[in-house]
């Protein structure tokens, strides 16, 4: 006989058709304002109670009083930023898994969750075709994907210098080089922080006009040094959406005795397209990869997978024992191997929905459709009097200037946002502000696109005033 009420598990039913029903209204709403901070803390704020509420009454509450303020990005007209569209499957997956309540620890705690972890690494290694032989760990993003191969890559770095890192720790340790192209991605740098490089040390490699890294730069930097560095290469900046030209730094990088990870938050599923992987050829030669499942994958929140081709390595700087904690046999994996988690969510389990829902065609046709979509919404904004496109659309990111003026591009942004048919942000690129434009949900469509267009047009003509007439 179960130990909780009834409406302790009808709760779960009333969360579902709530979310069934925002999900739904998201979808096809015209416009999606969202409410302020203040005016949700506000909402929710007093002092903690001192009885506990009914469940049913719970969840009405928060729902009634979250949802003015849930930002829309999973409606087809966000272009904030590089969020995917927390794919109802992906959801129905992870509800799943939140409702098994399992701790994806280790094989005998998880048992389902480590094998279908162990077939999703798999399968992403096969989507996005690096070496087989590679690990994976399941994040929680980018961030902390970077994070997680860097670590790697000091304790192997310093083991070739006859240092134990984990052991031994980072005072007294050899230097250890680390060169980042200019354009590089803020959160590799919190990872730098983090895993004792600091954010200052590291040498900037000059990059081109769509912050590419320079091959020959990289090369004079390496040569002023005296022992073998980490590089850290970037697929898909932040604003521009290019892609560094891997398949002449990966060899640069080997000859030096080098490390090379690359930040593919984003741009690193370009390998899972035969028409985008042009843009990322040769990064298969990297010894680490970072991305995120919660963007193009499409997985909810949160998602991210840290790539390394040895194995042996990533274990060592990751691997947590303790007597409690039995290990795998040889033929098991242990998630908590590859991760800096113990206690996590299974999130193999809506990698693994995601992968079966699109298949290897339909995640190609996803990536291909959203990057026709960017090229298509920044020829269009950038063709309109006044408006610039600043780069080449390389992927799925379209920055845009507005009178060639920071204030001008501010005003219309903030314009877009009120206007609430879709929603787009700001971004500093060379010193300047733009509108960024990413197109990142399998969701969004060319009729979106077509909104999206007339509603930047429309405030682009408020902003220019009387100029807009002449």
């Amino acid at each position: 006989m179960t130990t909780l009420p009834e409406d302790a598990f009808s709760v779960l039913q009333d969360a579902a058709d709530r979310a069934i029903a925002y999900r739904r209204a998201i979808a096809v709403a015209d416009r999606t304002p969202a409410a302020s901070y203040g005016a949700i803390h506000a909402a929710f704020d007093g002092p903690v109670p001192d009885h506990g509420d009914a469940p049913e009454a719970i969840i009405d509450t928060l729902a009634t009083l979250a949802e003015p303020g849930i930002r829309a990005s999973t409606a087809p007209r966000f272009f904030g930023w590089v969020i995917g569209n927390s794919h109802p499957t992906g959801v129905a997956a992870d509800w799943l898994a939140a409702a098994w309540g399992q701790n994806a620890a280790n094989v005998s705690a998880a048992p389902a969750a480590s094998a279908v972890e162990a077939v999703a690494a798999s399968w992403l290694l096969d989507l996005l075709d690096l070496p087989r032989e590679a690990s994976i760990g399941f994040v929680t993003g980018a961030t902390v994907a970077n994070l997680v191969c860097l670590a790697a890559a000091r304790s192997e770095m310093l083991r070739r210098r006859g240092w134990d890192v984990e052991a031994d720790g980072l005072i007294g340790a050899p230097p250890l080089p680390v060169l980042i192209g200019a354009d590089a991605h803020a959160t590799v740098y919190t990872a730098l922080k983090i895993v004792g490089f600091g954010a200052k040390r590291v040498i900037p490699v000059v990059t081109d006009e769509i912050g590419r890294m320079i091959p020959a730069a990289l090369e004079q930097a390496i040569a002023a040094l005296d022992v073998p560095p980490i590089v850290i290469g970037q697929a898909g900046q932040i604003n521009t959406g290019a892609s560094d030209p891997f398949d002449a730094i990966a060899p640069i990088v080997r000859a030096a005795g080098g490390w090379l990870h690359v930040d593919g938050a984003f741009g690193l599923w370009a390998q899972a397209s035969a028409t985008l992987r042009d843009q990322t050829r040769g990064i298969e030669q990297a010894d680490s990869w970072a991305t995120d499942g919660h963007k193009w994958l499409q997985t909810p929140y949160d998602s991210g997978f840290a790539i390394v081709r040895d194995a042996d390595a990533h274990r060592r700087a990751m691997a947590i024992s303790a007597s409690y904690l039995p290990p795998a046999s040889a033929d098991e994996r242990d998630p908590s191997d590859y991760v800096i988690e113990l206690s996590r969510r299974a999130r193999g389990f809506a990698a693994w929905a995601m992968i079966r829902q699109f298949g290897r065609k339909g995640i190609a046709a996803m990536l291909d459709q959203c990057c026709a979509i960017a090229a298509y919404m920044g020829e269009r904004l950038g063709a309109l009097p006044g408006v610039t496109l600043v780069a080449p659309v390389a992927l799925n990111q379209a920055i845009l200037r507005f009178g060639d003026d920071d204030a001008a591009t501010l005003a219309v942004i903030k314009a877009v946002q009120d206007d609430g048919v879709a929603y787009v942000g700001p971004s500093l690129w060379r010193g300047q502000w733009v509108m960024r434009i990413s197109v990142s949900s399998c969701a969004t469509t060319m009729a979106d696109a077509d909104l999206t267009i007339a509603s930047v047009a429309r405030c682009w003509d408020v902003v220019r005033g009387p100029v807009a007439a002449v």
